[in-house]
């Protein structure tokens, strides 16, 4: 195993020696949970910090831990170029042609070239083909771009989603999520809002605090019409119509219908669901690196898209218990414009939020930017890593230096602002300082070699080909989105046999309500009403092994026709309450559809309800995993991916744990060991000195015998056979000192040798603790737990009429809209 393949730790690259401008053998490993302390990497154009974030995010990968990357550039799709066999074939699709032009070759000649290059770079750097295939199966890597098809799409219809029982009971982060959300959307209108003084962030506030205290989502389809209609008759002390009048909300609803509506915001309401859990797990539970690309957004699509983002990533890791390990990572490419020094745009809210609060959760972020100036380092005094490359201006520098200077004060350590300012002078390319308050003083380091290919920003048209597979995956129901329509309302045109004498009569005990039109309609479209039957029920799962004892509400929905109305329960359709936005009235003008005979009789619907309360009970079990090697189940709600994920960072929890347990066993001996080895090295220069300087004695004693018996008298006197006698002793010593650093050295190599055993011993220890852990391959055992039969309730029952846009004489489809439980949690 190589050196830099230990447990917990990502390798960036080897340390640098400034003074002599080269870098040295000595690897410089990081300490991944240090980034639950979050980064920060600043650097010009050409300084190597897209490079250090590419590297930064492989070696997350490599070790198993999820990412969400923000790309407002482009650059980090590059982590999908991985070509394990480095050949000029891999590399030849994704040439700039530009740039093999300016090199004066042709395409295929400077795929040859980089093919050559990065086997190169990557050998030089102590790497191999196989890092490269490790690199490519440890997580499932992907790019999405919502508001386009050019990547996976992302959907916003979650945005409003009432927030989990542990933000809801946190009245600061309640707070903070509604005045960024309300921000967020306002932003996408143009509307730049005052929270205190606008009175729209006021009444949409107002509308959000109330659907969420209790427990509902809004998407934008049924927040338009709270707009409309809100829940309340007054704001604070004024009555709603004084303080923001129906007609001046009619306009705020239209021009939000507008945009909803508006063909180019389309692609906002199709694709995968913005939650956070299976954007950083695949179904199965690999960890995933999920690029979030908004190149293609305009700026206050990409203000208003960021903000929603960070605020679901907000209440995601408030649903995560705590943790001192890295559970996932946050990393932003180019933070200029979302965390400014003086104005508060949306995004800071959530941001802020995020580094003063996400190390409890184990979420680290790690923010990237070539415009320091323009950064709030008051806010990134947070961050206890800090990676200063190449910077363009001394104003770029001075304003690093107040970061440093302000991250160190608040971690208590000292800070020499003279030697940081000459250190920054002098960086070059792929050369950066790390300041991490983790470790006794900053240190200069040169990046890696990346594995992945960097080739620049990728087109529409690249992204678009590398994730076609992955498009091919979700049609066909492997990525978890649900593959085929809703039961309730299938695309397929249907038979409708339309009534010619008005609404059907129903018993009078029985409910009866509207879902709304969901769809344009023309002045030449025709619309009817069908029936449907809906039920609503709580239901008690209990289970004392798996530690489970929930209530949980539903709702079914049940059409009447074109099915066996005798048991209509069979082909029903599972719902969140919070999802059916029901009108007391129909919209004028719409027929109504001929009413089975059974509909109109009040025996049948008890019958019905009846039905249901038992179809529940046989049908509405809740399925959960357990871990035998973990002693460990899921928890209901949590899907398979999200507790394989769990399971991941419970292995890394472990694995952590007993890595500091070594440390603390194994640094006491190293230290003493170290020590000795530093004294005996100290004595061989304390012996190699004493022996030069008699040397240098005994010559000159020997050479004044010498000079007096040659030149002195003819006989030699006493005091000449004295020195004679004197020199033969010191030769004597010579011997004696030279004995002496033999001896020196030998203890010398003696305690280096038992250093070096006592080292690879802890290597060992550590070595024994890595394991192979795949969280997709994990052996999980399926638990169904059924509903507590005798405290099954029906809740709510009544008679519902869908509407359905006739297509030609006798078939419709539907104009209405569900979100089944599956879209909402897969």
């Amino acid at each position: 195993m190589p050196d830099y393949e230990k447990l917990g730790v990502f390798y960036l690259g080897r340390l640098f020696d400034l003074d002599n401008g080269r870098v040295s053998d000595d690897l410089l490993l990081y300490d991944s949970k240090d980034l639950t302390t979050h980064a920060v990497c600043v650097g010009m154009t050409g300084s190597g910090k897209t490079g250090l974030g590419i590297t930064l995010l492989e070696e997350a990968a490599i070790d198993g831990i999820p990412a969400l990357v923000i790309d407002p550039k482009g650059d980090m799709g590059n982590l999908l170029l991985t070509f394990p066999r480095l050949q000029a074939t891999d590399f030849a699709p994704w040439i700039d042609p530009e740039a093999a032009a300016r090199s004066g070759l042709t395409v295929n000649e400077f795929a040859g070239k980089m093919a050559k290059t990065w086997q190169k770079g990557i050998a030089e750097w102590g790497q191999d083909a196989s890092r490269i295939e490790r690199l490519q199966k440890s997580a499932d890597i992907s790019i999405y771009t919502p508001g386009s098809q050019t990547g996976l799409p992302l959907t916003m219809l979650r945005s409003f989603t009432a927030p989990s029982a542990a933000l809801a009971g946190d009245p600061e982060a309640m707070r903070d999520r509604l005045v960024s959300s309300v921000s967020g959307l306002l932003a996408l209108l143009g509307i730049t809002a005052d929270p205190i003084r606008s009175r729209e962030h006021i009444l949409l506030s107002n509308i959000l605090q109330q659907a969420w205290g209790e427990g509902r989502s809004l998407d934008i389809r049924n927040l338009i019409r709270e707009i409309q209609d809100p829940p309340f008759d007054k704001v604070g002390v004024f009555d709603l119509d004084s303080f923001f009048p129906g007609s001046e909300r009619l306009d705020l609803a239209v021009r939000l219908n507008n945009l909803l509506a508006s063909p180019s915001f389309a692609g906002w309401m199709e694709g995968e669901p913005l939650e956070i859990g299976r954007l950083l797990y695949t179904p199965h539970g690999k960890p995933r690196i999920s690029i979030i690309s908004i190149a293609h957004l305009s700026d206050t699509e990409r203000m208003s898209f960021v903000t929603l983002l960070l605020n679901e990533i907000v209440s995601w890791m408030r649903s995560q218990p705590g943790t001192t390990s890295l559970r996932a990572l946050l990393y932003m490419d180019e933070i200029f414009g979302y965390f400014p020094p003086t104005s508060v745009p949306p995004s800071k809210v959530p941001m802020l939020t995020l580094l003063k609060q996400a190390r409890a959760y184990g979420l680290g972020v790690v923010l990237a930017t070539q415009n320091p100036v323009d950064l709030d380092y008051k806010g990134l005094a947070n961050a206890g890593t800090w990676f200063i490359g190449r910077l363009q201006t001394e104003r770029d520098k001075m304003r690093v230096l107040e970061g440093l200077e302000g991250a160190s004060q608040a971690s208590g350590h000292t800070f020499d602002r003279s030697k940081m300012d000459k250190i920054l002078s002098a960086l070059g390319h792929r050369v950066f300082l790390m300041h991490n308050v983790h470790e006794d003083q900053p240190i200069l380091c040169q990046t890696r070699w990346a594995l992945s290919y960097m080739r620049g920003p990728l087109t529409r048209k690249q992204i678009q080909s590398l994730m076609e597979p992955r498009k091919a995956e979700s049609a066909a129901g492997v990525s978890g989105i649900p593959a085929q329509p809703l039961k309730a309302e299938s695309r397929e045109p249907s038979h409708i046999e339309p009534d010619t004498t008005g609404k059907p009569d129903v018993p009078s005990r029985i409910s009866q309500f509207y879902l709304p039109v969901a769809v344009s309609v023309g002045e030449s479209d025709n619309l009817v009403y069908r029936p449907t039957l809906l039920g609503t029920a709580k239901l008690h799962f209990v289970s004392a092994r798996a530690n489970v004892d929930v209530w949980q509400n539903l709702s079914l929905v049940a059409s009447l026709s074109g099915v066996d109305i005798s048991i209509p329960w069979e082909e029903a359709t599972l719902v969140p309450n919070e999802s059916l936005y029901l009108e007391k009235q129909p919209r004028p003008n719409i027929p109504f559809a001929s009413l089975p005979p059974a509909a109109s009789r009040e025996s049948s619907y008890t019958g019905w309800k009846s039905s249901l309360a038992s179809h529940l009970y046989q049908h509405r079990t809740q399925v959960l995993w357990e871990s035998r090697d973990f002693k460990q189940f899921s928890q209901i709600g949590e899907n398979e991916g999200d507790f394989r994920g769990r399971l991941a960072h419970l292995m890394h929890e472990k694995r952590d744990l007993e890595v500091e347990k070594l440390r603390k066993r194994y640094a006491p001996k190293l230290a003493q060991m170290q020590e000795r080895l530093r004294k005996a090295q100290v004595r061989v220069e304390r012996e190699k000195a004493q022996y030069g300087q008699q040397k240098v004695q005994t010559a000159v004693s020997v050479g004044a015998t010498l000079i007096g018996a040659i030149f002195g008298r003819k006989t030699m006197s006493s005091g000449t056979i004295g020195r004679a006698t004197t020199s033969m002793r010191g030769a004597g010593r010579i011997a004696r000192e030279k004995e002496d650093i033999g001896r020196a050295q030998r203890e010398v190599q003696l305690i280096d040798e038992r250093l070096r055993n006592l080292e690879e011993e802890f290597q060992t220890e550590i070595a024994d603790l890595k394991m192979d852990f795949k969280p997709e391959d994990l052996e999980l055992i399926e638990l169904m737990i059924r509903p507590r039969k005798t405290d099954v309730a029906i809740t709510g029952f009544a008679l519902i009429w869908t509407p359905w846009k006739i297509i030609q004489a006798g078939f419709a489809e539907p104009a209405f809209a569900l979100k089944t439980l599956d879209q909402v949690r897969p």
